[in-house]
C-alpha cells in the first residue's frame, strides 16, 4: 500500500508527520506543496510540541507486506 508522508517541523523542533494512504498518482509536487503551506498558514494541526512551523519533507512511500504462515 502507497502513503503520502507530510512531514513538519514543530514549535519545538521536533518532526511531526502525518500520512494518507492511497495518494493520487502522479502526485501533484506543488499541490503537496501548496496543501503543506496551508496546513501551516491555517494552524490546521497541532502537536506536544506545539504549533506546525515549517516543512520538513513529503514523500510517497511503498511498502509491500508478505504473510508468513505460523505453523
Amino acid at each position: 500500500m502507497k502513503k503520502l508522508e507530510l512531514q513538519f517541523e514543530n514549535y519545538d523542533g521536533k518532526t511531526v508527520t502525518y500520512s494518507l494512504d492511497n495518494p493520487a498518482e502522479p502526485v501533484d509536487e506543488q499541490l503537496v506543496n501548496d496543501v503543506m503551506d496551508e496546513i501551516i498558514a491555517q494552524d490546521a494541526f497541532t502537536s506536544g510540541g506545539g504549533d506546525l512551523v515549517a516543512k520538513k519533507l513529503a514523500r510517497v512511500v511503498d511498502r509491500q507486506v508478505e504473510e508468513i504462515e505460523i505453523y
